[in-house]
């Protein structure tokens, strides 16, 4: 009997010792999902996620973690869409995990437009009175109004905005460039850069004369380096650290569009059925001696089109309405299709876009302004 009550008693505490392991590993386990895996989530997953948990929920609402997220979480979530005199929308990519909570942006002071976006943060300008710039994060519904700048930008700005997260910053740092036409001279273009660190408009001192007229929709930052297209198949670019600009050759066609694929600058277009993805190489290539095999541009990717996923539309119709990282968007008439240049699959983002509405693409992240 007691050798059979001390075998219980063996097997008893064995069992609690393996429950009590079993409990260890899950709590480990939810500590790591927490510490190292949810910062890589989209901010509409992150708000369903704080109803795990009351831990969760005071994890996922700190200024720290929506630091992480901002540095780690970069993927392409989806396009705003507005055209002109109507307020913006929103397709998400993934509408179980990427989304806003207003995508018509009535949380800002006034009707806007949306001008420029970078990494979760959005440029928006009012609609009426000095067109004052805002900047904001439409997930956290935060926002900033920006100090009017020193030059006339006109009616439709040329203008940029640049957030790139960093490591050591828990607030955004960002900055807003804008080409506009000079007042003081003809035919030349100018600089203006505001840095919220500094809080004020700086113009640059190059000016750029280059006779080319901008197109204001075209901005785009690449590795320190802001690009704009201009007609006659030509790229303005300003570099900012430098504080020097230059004309690049070479870029193909009147519907093209400029992007950014694999940290480098690059040009989409739909030429015959395919669109054609190529990337900047050498921007000097101009400049070098004859019969040199340097060229400007190469191809990065060729992506064939179907005429069955355009409907009534032809492919030649077609144009490219955003590039970036392993997608890229398409639109013929109403329908806006999404290519994966990873897994090579088409789908249909949008089947109602307007005529004129102008596409710009957002990263659904908590970044505190």
């Amino acid at each position: 009997m007691d050798r059979g009550k001390t075998s219980f008693d063996c097997s008893s505490r064995a069992n609690n010792f393996i429950d009590s392991r079993n409990n260890k590993i899950y709590m480990d386990l939810k500590d790591i999902i927490r510490e190292h895996a949810l910062h890589f989530l989209p901010a509409k997953s992150l708000f369903r996620f704080q109803g795990v948990c009351r831990d969760w929920k005071l994890w996922i609402s700190t200024p720290f973690f929506a630091h992480n997220q901002s540095l780690s979480f970069h993927t392409f979530s989806g396009i705003f869409l507005q055209s002109p005199g109507n307020p913006p929308s929103f397709v998400s990519i993934d509408p179980k995990s990427c989304g806003m909570p207003d995508p018509t942006l009535k949380f800002l002071p006034e009707p806007v437009d949306i001008r420029s976006s970078s990494n979760g943060l959005l440029c928006c300008q009012g609609c009426d009175g000095d067109k004052a710039y805002y900047i904001c994060n439409p997930v956290t519904k935060q926002w900033k109004k920006i100090p009017k700048p020193i030059g006339d930008h006109g009616p439709d700005p040329a203008v940029v905005l640049i957030f790139e997260p960093s490591l050591l910053n828990f607030v955004a740092n960002y900055k807003l460039i804008c080409a506009f036409p000079s007042a003081d001279f003809d035919n030349a273009i100018e600089f203006e850069i505001y840095s919220s660190i500094e809080g004020s408009w700086k113009i640059s001192g190059e000016i750029f004369f280059a006779n080319r007229k901008l197109m204001p929709k075209s901005g785009i930052h690449v590795n320190g380096v802001v690009y704009w297209q201009v007609k006659h198949s030509r790229i303005v670019a300003f570099d900012l650290k430098k504080d020097r600009a230059q004309l690049i050759h070479g870029f193909y066609g009147v519907k093209g569009l400029l992007g950014e694929v694999d940290g480098k600058l690059c040009s989409a277009y739909v030429n015959s059925h395919s669109i054609m993805v190529n990337v900047l190489s050498n921007v000097y290539s101009n400049t070098m001696q004859m019969n040199s095999n340097a060229r400007t541009w190469e191809e990065k990717d060729r992506i064939h089109l179907d005429n069955s996923e355009f409907g009534e539309f032809a492919v030649g119709q077609a144009i490219v309405v955003f590039v970036g990282g392993n997608v890229v968007l398409v639109q013929a008439g109403r329908t806006i299709l999404s290519h994966d240049t990873k897994n090579k699959e088409t789908t249909v983002l949008c089947s109602a876009a307007e005529n004129g509405t102008r596409c710009v693409s957002y990263v659904n992240s908590l970044i505190y302004i």
